[in-house]
């Protein structure tokens, strides 16, 4: 049987629409069929389910109308009685589809263009859909395009090939100072790709972090082949970038890897970034030595970090500070950002001054709390000892040894050190008692005195209050930004307690009010115990 040219042309023509528009022939087919259901709906009846099938080798359109087969009709366009559809088929049951041919009718110029409309929209949605699919598993990629046009700042890229649309690069997101016209060739990162009404938007990044982690990994091998790891990035887009590398073989220098042959890699990279400076620095899992590496190139003397509050204090020779810190506190920035550290810099002589002022004030509170000599305050506070607590529980036997102390005069200077703790412990009872804190926070392990009258400054007075706080609510918590972070005081800041340890307390705390129960704590079985047994 020959296949008519009509027949010949229909699938001519979606071959051609499938291969122009890169989407799959099937796809083609059924937007066809749809666009062929609604002209025919306007022939038989909005009302009527009409199904047109297309036969993907030969070409043949069939029209057929669906029937709901039903015991009592109300809408014959619609519906089939069931004796009426079993004369269709006899295994036809309540609630089948009964298809029934429709004879084939000329198109006329309204149902075509109608027809067309719906063809275009579907096949245009299949290309929408067939782009989101190619660029949604590339989000992390970098992206080659040519510049189609700029407005108000922003480029719009042309991504040619398959699957090929726009993307767009925001002002925001390019490097300052950076110009492109249309025609231009770009590189960048793929960081976001959303499903939108008008179609999938890709956004494109030349500023993001990742940008320049990619690009190393364009030019460095042992990067892409995995054994030179970038563990962070840090930007200031445009003038400078730190990154820190690590190599997973120790016969392999990571820095070395990324700066190449008389630099010739970090090059390429700073080449593409618009002359931005990198800094290629060795990661540590070691805090202290990373932040070190990481504010090259100033020398670091020593550092003191704060583990609980991720804050980390550094102690730079006095001709270093300006380098430390960097032009406009760049170089401090970066090397926060890259690290995850609050850093704070100080100078060798700033560091003296402070430890003199501390030394003067511990000295003071030595001679006020255990009625002694300024001599005797000074010895105490050179040999290393902070506070009254730390005086009134040590060992007899070691400020027995301080030059100059004998046993009694340790034992007296402790039991002053004592009786002054007791009044100051009295103190803060009469205020708890005055403030109205219950008792029971007293039970709760951890909790001293002091502590209970800060929180009641702070409306917490009985368990129950104490069991409705979260562990921000007392030791604070900071809200990092874009190289700047802001320190939200809690009730118990200047106590010295660790987030496990305020957690601990507030668990201990609804344990006692009731709302949860406690743990059985892991009962350790000794081996002699464990083989009695056997």
């Amino acid at each position: 049987m020959a296949v008519s040219a009509n027949r010949l042309e229909l699938l001519q023509i979606v071959d051609a629409v499938a291969r122009e528009k890169s989407i799959d022939r099937s796809i083609v087919l059924a937007s066809m069929e749809d666009a062929m259901q609604k002209a025919a709906r306007s022939r038989y009846g909005q009302e009527t389910e009409v199904r047109a099938d297309i036969n993907p080798k030969t070409g043949e359109i069939r029209f057929s109308r669906l029937l709901l087969v039903v015991e009592q009709i109300d809408n014959d366009a619609t519906q089939i009685a069931l004796a009426d559809a079993h004369k269709k088929n006899p295994s036809a049951q309540i609630g089948d589809w009964i298809a029934e041919s429709l004879p084939p009718f000329d198109f006329g110029r309204i149902p075509a263009q109608s027809s067309k409309q719906v063809l275009v929209q579907k096949i245009r949605e299949a290309e929408r859909d067939k782009q989101y699919d190619v660029y949604k598993d590339r989000i992390g990629e970098i992206i080659n395009g040519v510049v189609k046009r700029v407005e108000y700042g922003n480029v719009v890229v042309d991504l040619g090939g398959s699957g090929a649309g726009e993307a767009v690069v925001r002002r925001d997101e390019m490097i300052p100072r950076e110009m492109f016209r249309p025609g231009d060739r770009i590189r960048a990162f793929v960081y976001d790709v959303r499903r939108e009404q008008r179609g999938p938007q890709i956004f494109l990044s030349r500023t993001h972090p990742q940008f320049t982690a990619k690009l190393f990994a364009q030019e460095v091998p042992e990067i892409y082949d995995g054994i030179v790891e970038v563990k962070s990035v840090a930007r200031d887009p445009g003038s400078r970038a730190k990154i820190a590398v690590i190599s997973n073989d120790s016969s392999i220098d990571p820095v070395g890897a990324c700066v190449g042959m008389r630099g010739s890699r970090v090059q390429a990279v700073v080449n593409e970034l618009q002359g931005e400076k990198i800094d290629i620095i060795p990661w540590s899992a070691d805090a202290a030595t990373f932040i070190v590496n990481a504010l090259q190139p100033a020398e670091v003397m020593k550092v003191v970090l704060d583990e609980d509050s991720t804050r980390i204090e550094v102690v730079v020779p006095d001709d270093q500070l300006s380098l430390a810190i960097g032009r406009r506190g760049q170089n401090v920035r970066l090397a926060s950002q890259l690290t995850g550290w609050d850093i704070d810099i100080l100078t060798e002589a700033e560091e003296s001054e402070r430890r003199q002022k501390e030394f003067v004030e511990r000295t003071n509170v030595f001679m006020g709390a255990l009625d002694v000599d300024e001599t005797v305050a000074q010895l105490l506070a050179s040999e290393g000892f902070r506070s009254v607590e730390e005086l009134a529980f040590v060992e007899p036997a070691e400020l027995a040894t301080i030059e100059g102390f004998d046993a009694d005069t340790a034992a007296e200077i402790q039991a002053r050190a004592q009786g002054h703790l007791a009044r100051i412990e009295a103190e803060f009872d009469e205020r708890r008692k005055a403030l109205g804190v219950a008792d029971d926070l007293k039970s709760i392990e951890g909790v001293t005195t002091p502590m209970l009258v800060k929180l009641g400054e702070n409306d917490v007075k009985n368990v129950e209050d104490l069991a409705g706080c979260a562990t921000d609510d007392l030791v604070g918590w900071t809200d990092r930004g874009e190289g700047e972070s802001k320190r939200h005081a809690g009730f118990l800041d200047g106590f010295d307690i660790s987030r496990e340890q305020a957690d601990a307390m507030i668990m201990s705390a609804r344990v006692q009010a009731g709302w949860i129960e406690a743990q059985p704590e892991p009962v350790e079985v000794q081996p002699d115990e464990a083989g009695e047994g056997e």
